[in-house]
This record gives C-alpha cells, structure tokens and sequence, in this order.
C-alpha cells in the first residue's frame, strides 16, 4: 500500500498503516516489529502523525462557520459577512420621582452615571442613566418623569474613556471592557474649535446612505468580548483628524442577572443650569412603574452561528419570513424566537399584512413602547406597501399526566425517585425544540427520558394535555377566540374540553365550560355548567360557544365575565390532542410546563416479585392510558 495513502486519525490504525507500509519492502516482511526497538521509532511517528492530523482538524473545521467553535474565531467568521454579535444588555426599570429643591435656578439636572440602588432579596445593583436629564422646576419640585410617562434606569455601572487621535499611525479604538451593553455606548469626538466633549457621532450597523461629512461610527467584537469603535474614512463616513479628542461613554452590566429588583433607593447628584452642585431639601422616593426586566446574556457561539448567514442573505431587506426573524432579532436584542405569518396565511385573509409575534429571552410580553420601536426600525427594511403588525405572545403550554412504577426492590424512597423524574423534564423543558415558534414535542423522547432517570423505573403511562390561557376582559361584554393549532381527541359524550371555574353577569356560582360533540365529530358546542350545593351538574348556558375539533380552535359567544378563579383574570382552558406529538403552529409558542405536570410514583408489584399472577397489579394498581372523566380543570 503506498504511504500517501493515508487516512485514518486513529492512533492505532495509523500505527498500523506505518507497518503494512514497512512490511511491503522486501527488507522488512518477516520484521517483528513489536519485540524490537523499531518499535519505539514507529510509535515516535505514529504520535506525531496523530498530532498533526488533530491540529491540521481543528485549523480546518475553525475557518468555516459551521464547524468553528472557539467564539473568537466564530466572531471573525461572522464578521467577514457583516455580523455583529448581540451583546450583553442591561435591564430596565421604569420609574418617577420628585426631587424637592430651593435652587433659584428654573432647571435641575440629573447627572448621567449612577441614579438608584435597585434591592432585591438577596443582593442589590447599580442603575445609571448614559445621558443628562433636565427638568423644569415648579413650586420647588423637580418632576422626573411621572406613572404615565416615567424614565427609564439601566442596570450597570457607567464608564468613560478617551483617546487621541494619531493620523500617523495605525491606530485602533478598543474598549478595555467586557459586558458593555453596546446600546448604551454614546461617542463624541472634539475638534480644535469645539467646547464640551465635543460632536456627538452615531452608531449604525451598515453604511448605507452615508455621505463623506456623516458623523457615524460601527463597532465590531474583538478578543475576550471586548468592542473596537471604527470610523469613517472620508468616502463613507467622517474621517478623524489628527489630535482629536474622542470620549466614549457606556454601560457595563450584569446583564440577566440585573432583572428583578422593584424597590429603588436614590443614589445620583443633581446640578443646575450652571453646573453648580444642588443638594435636595428633601428625601427622594423613587415610585416604580415597572420593575426591572429584560436583561440579557451576550449572544452565544450557536445563536451566532445560526443568525449570521441569515442575516446576511437578508441583506437588509424584509421580505420572507426568515428575513424578519433576523433583522427583528438584530434590532430588538431581548429577542428569544420570533414567529412572522403573511396575511395571506390568517383567517380570513388579511393581504398586505405582515403579523409578528416575538418572544422575548426574559419575560412573555413586548412593552408597547418596544413595539413601536421596533415597527419604526423595520420600515427602513420593509417593502413598500406591506404593513406589519406585532401581536402578544400566545402561548401554547405542553402539560404531562405521568404515572411511574417502580421496582421498591431497587429504590429506598420513592420521593427521591421523583424528584430526579422532576429534574429531567425541567431540564428536557428548556431544550431549543421545544421553547420557540413552530417547536415540536417529541412524545417517544419524553417516554424514553422517564425510563431512562434510574434503574428502578420499569414503565410509565405518560398522557399529554394542551393548555391555552384566556385572558379574560373583566365586566366588559366580549368575544373570545382561542386556537390550539393541534387537532383535538374527541370523545362523544365529551369530556373533552375542561376549563378553571370563573364567574359570569347574572349567575352568583362559578362556573366551568363543557363540551357537546356534534354527531359529525368534528365540531362541537361548549357550554356553562356550575355545581349545586350537593355536587350535581347544572346546566346555566347551553350554547355559549363552539369547538372545532380538527382545527383545535374554541370560541366564545359574547359573554360577561365578572372574575375568576385564577389569578390575573385568567381562565385556563386544556383539551388532550389526537396525535401526542404538538406543534406550535404559526404564531403559537410552544412550552413544557413542568410546574403544571402531574407525577404519580406507583409500586410495580409485578416486577418485584410481590405479585406473581398480576391479580393484585390489575386491581389495585391500575392506570389507564386514557383521559379522565372530570368535567373540569383542577
């Protein structure tokens, strides 16, 4: 065999290979190569063929984007086809306080940098604000911000950092710092005749309709999470000239860590209009409108590896959906999983629409504001004419009905057992399958992961049940829709659909729906039933709303409802699905709700040896595969 045909990166088998090349000379046929000190020479080449064959690996899979692992080299990657990885953001609070003062001037300023303590249980943190706020005083009060209209704090530390500018030589601008919440940088660049800090220059992702005189600057991610600023160079952007001073100003900040804290404690410095230090007459109390929330991590190597070649063949422009899914999770940071469904696609269809729904990494619902940020953003990547719309999140939660048998032969406690079982699926819920549009649960892979937590697990009768919320509009006459996007078992004489008890105008009971198969199968009508004091059913509505079993889709008639029994004016609605595999169809996000999953440990007194002739098993310690007969949710 010729040498240069080589191709394992075994050890062993390139060793070998060194031999059947050797044993080929005449001078080597009937060499014992292992009982002499040839031996030691062949394994000095077999290692060093084995090493060069694992680096020569690494340098291979390190310069292409799919294979790379190492985040620097990924970061290089992406880069070369414009991407800038999502760095670390701050949370946000919103909040309003007044600030007593006897200052004589008619304006007070909060000074950028630390503003408030935020205090949670166990640990406080800094909030700041990058920039000045000016206020009027009245009645010697400063007003900052009020409940309608409050400002906005940033978890972080704010940090400062200048350099002069050298035309003659190669210079680069590196912030010295990880965990920079880049949307919090701000940059300004003083000239010779200019007073302060100087011009302010902004930031943007492409350079696209810039001019020679555009006052710009892009960053890029460098080694060790660190971000370099890069400025014009005279055709796009504003060149720098030579001693220019540039300061930059940004916010360092734990990022999801900092999400929480709702109670504030006032830490900033106020000046008036002259930047005379003013100290308050009074104690500040900070009134919160919304706790801190929406705080991130700095977007991971898979994250990167899979929005990056998106992003690029996006090319800055919205038009499929894949398109919106990468530009949304680029402008909008906080974005976990985004779902876009054309108008065409909507029932009835609505031509010229484009409906989003965005899950956000640390909270369920987009602020309205963040809305009309992000609608604003995007008109500069849409086609003309198409109009997009983002909705709430609809959430469509997975819940498991499992009952385990275990062999008492094997396990000491049973509670302990359970616990592991608990602890497999909360980690099985957060796999990427599951948490985001168009997720699928994998009913045989959950079986599997309940067989496989200990030895002493011999079977498990696991059902699936499909749960959506209806939020309700307390006292208000209204119409509700709900749909499952997975077509629903059907039983007919019900039992099908099972909803938490809530109240209804005219009826001082609470109140359930249930539903009535038509004779068809396919659709179904819901009705309103209550218990009398003795358990019996009641029915109070016969026809309040229709079910469509196929589709998975409910709905309500016009309906008053007063209050419920969940908290949040939340009526929970759960059916079981005709195939145990769902799906998050569309716009609906799919979840493993562990915290609502039902585990029941079971003895198997069969594979004990307790009970030889399974009489005992099937009378005592039976379990159907099938769903229950309560007529509501409990």
């Amino acid at each position: 065999m010729p040498f240069t045909q080589f191709t394992n990166l075994d050890f062993d088998q390139i060793k070998a290979q060194i031999k059947d090349y050797l044993r080929a000379n005449s001078n080597f046929t009937d060499f014992d190569f292992e009982g002499s000190n040839f031996s030691v020479l062949i394994d000095t080449l077999a290692y060093n063929t084995y090493i060069n064959a694992f680096n020569a690996n690494l340098v291979v899979n390190e310069s292409f984007l799919d294979g790379a692992t190492v985040r620097e080299n990924v970061v290089s990657l992406a880069r070369n086809i414009g991407y800038v990885p999502r760095s670390k953001t701050s949370a946000k609070a919103q909040v309003w306080f007044d600030v007593p003062t006897d200052t004589t001037s008619g304006i007070l300023t909060l000074e950028a940098g630390l503003t408030c303590t935020g205090l949670t249980e166990n640990s406080s943190y800094r909030f700041s604000i990058p920039q000045d706020l000016t206020v009027a005083v009245k009645n010697g009060v400063a007003r900052f911000g009020s409940a309608d209209l409050p400002k906005e704090i940033f978890q972080g530390s704010l940090l400062s950092r200048q350099f002069l500018v050298n035309t003659s030589r190669d210079q680069r601008f590196i912030l010295d710092n990880p965990n920079i919440d880049t949307s919090t940088i701000r940059c300004y660049v003083k000239g010779i005749n200019d007073s302060g800090l100087g011009r302010e220059f902004k930031l943007i992702d492409n350079i696209l309709n810039l001019s020679k005189t555009s006052e710009v600057f892009l960053i890029q991610e460098v080694q060790d999470e660190r971000y370099e600023l890069l400025f014009g160079d005279g055709y796009f952007g504003k060149k720098l000239e030579n001693n220019e001073v540039i300061t930059v100003r940004y916010l360092v900040t734990d990022g999801e860590s900092g999400n929480g804290p709702s109670r504030f404690d006032f830490q900033g410095t106020f000046v008036d209009d002259k930047g005379v230090p003013v100290t308050p007459t009074g104690s500040i109390t900070v009134n919160t409108v919304q706790k801190a929330q929406n705080g991130g991590e700095i977007e991971n190597v898979a994250s990167i590896k899979y929005f990056a070649p998106r992003l690029y063949s996006a090319q800055y422009r919205a038009v499929t959906a894949r398109d919106y899914e990468a530009i949304i999770s680029d402008i909008y940071p906080n974005t976990e999983s985004v779902a876009v469904v054309g108008g065409e696609e909507l029932s009835p269809p609505k031509f010229g629409t484009v409906q989003i729904s965005i899950k956000p990494q640390n909270g369920t619902f987009v602020s309205d504001f963040d809305k009309q940020n992000i609608l604003s953003k995007l008109k500069q990547y849409s086609i003309a004419g198409i109009n997009q719309k983002i909705v709430d999140l609809k959430v469509l939660y997975v819940e498991l009905d499992s009952t385990i048998y275990y062999d008492t032969s094997k396990v000491s406690n049973p509670d302990d057992l359970k616990t592991n079982v608990v602890d497999a699926l909360t980690s099985y819920s957060k796999n990427v399958d599951i948490n985001r549009f168009g997720g699928r649960f994998k009913y045989s892979k959950i079986l599997q992961l309940i067989d496989r937590v200990d030895d002493s697990i011999t079977s498990n009768i696991t059902k699936v049940i499909i749960r959506r919320d209806l939020k309700a509009l307390i006292n208000q006459f209204a119409q509700y829709e709900l749909c499952f996007g997975n077509r629903f078992n059907v039983k007919p004489n019900g039992y099908n659909i099972k909803s938490t008890r809530f109240k209804v105008s005219g009826e001082s009971k609470e109140v359930y729906l249930v539903d009535v198969p038509n004779k068809d199968l396919k659709t179904g009508v819901l009705s309103l039933v209550k218990n009398d004091e003795k358990g019996d059913k009641i029915v109070v509505a016969k026809e309040t709303g229709l079910v469509d079993y196929e589709k998975g889709e409910i709905t309500l008639n016009t309906i008053n409802i007063t209050s419920t029994s969940r908290p949040n004016d939340i009526i929970e609605i759960q059916a079981y699905p005709d195939s145990n595999d769902v799906v998050g169809l569309k716009d609906l996000y799919l979840t493993l709700s562990v915290s609502d999953t039902k585990i029941n440990m079971i003895k198997d007194v069969i594979a004990s040896g307790e009970d030889i002739s399974g009489v005992t098993f099937t009378r005592d310690f039976y379990t159907s595969s099938y769903s229950n007969g309560d007529l509501e949710r409990k």
